[in-house]
This record gives C-alpha cells, structure tokens and sequence, in this order.
C-alpha cells in the first residue's frame, strides 16, 4: 500500500508517517519509481508507535524499544527484560513531571483564594 493508504488505516497523517520514517520507526519498501511502499506489519507498528507516544516515549526512546515491544491481541507488551526497567525509569520521570505541575497548581490556587477583590489591570487607550 502507498501512503495515503497506510495514513487512512492508521489515522495519522502522511506528514506524521514520513517523519516516523525520518526518525527509523518505520522502513517502507521503495519502488523504482521511488514511491514508499508499506505493508500490514507497517499498519501494527504505527499502532504501536502512537500508543508509545501517547505513554510520553520520545521517537528516540521509541526507535530503542519498538523491537522489543509486541502485540498480544491488542496489548503490548515488553518482550525484552531489560525494557522493563527503562520503562519504569520512564515511568518515574513522568510522576516527578505530575508532582512539580500539581505543586505549580497550588501555589496558583493559593494565589487566586489570596486575592482580595477584583484584580487590577491597567487600561491603555490607544
């Protein structure tokens, strides 16, 4: 199948998939024509791919974990025992990003029960 094709399958744009292909998570065939030709494997590892990314995975962390990660009847799963623990790593990172947003979070609904009023604002005529 073309592009246009795999894009109506999985969703996501051709732009999207030849950035895939630029970063290596995905490798088309290639007619003489020079036109990318991809195949149903390819319509998995997007699936896949969009499924990293929506878990907060780089395309870098991605391209490193993609061949050890397979798809048991729609849920992927780590198959290397060493992504285990990147994962949790990765894991890790995320719930540090959560606690310093949530911390960020009360400290403004601090400031915002704080205020006494309307707030004011300068009017600037033109």
């Amino acid at each position: 199948m073309r592009i246009g094709e795999l894009a109506r399958r999985t969703g996501v744009s051709e732009r999207a998939l030849r950035y895939y292909e630029e970063q290596g998570l995905l490798r088309p065939q290639r007619r003489e024509s020079g036109y990318r030709v991809y195949s149903d494997a390819d319509v998995a590892a997007v699936r896949r791919i969009r499924i990293l990314l929506a878990a907060g995975l780089s395309t870098v962390q991605i391209v490193e974990v993609l061949p050890c990660i397979v798809d048991d009847d729609g849920l992927l799963v780590p198959d290397c025992p060493e992504l285990v623990g990147e994962l949790e790593k990765q894991r890790e990172r995320i719930g540090s990003a959560i606690d310093e947003l949530e911390a960020t979070r009360a400290n403004l609904d601090a400031i915002i029960a704080n205020r006494r009023g309307p707030l004011p604002f300068s009017h600037v005529d033109a």
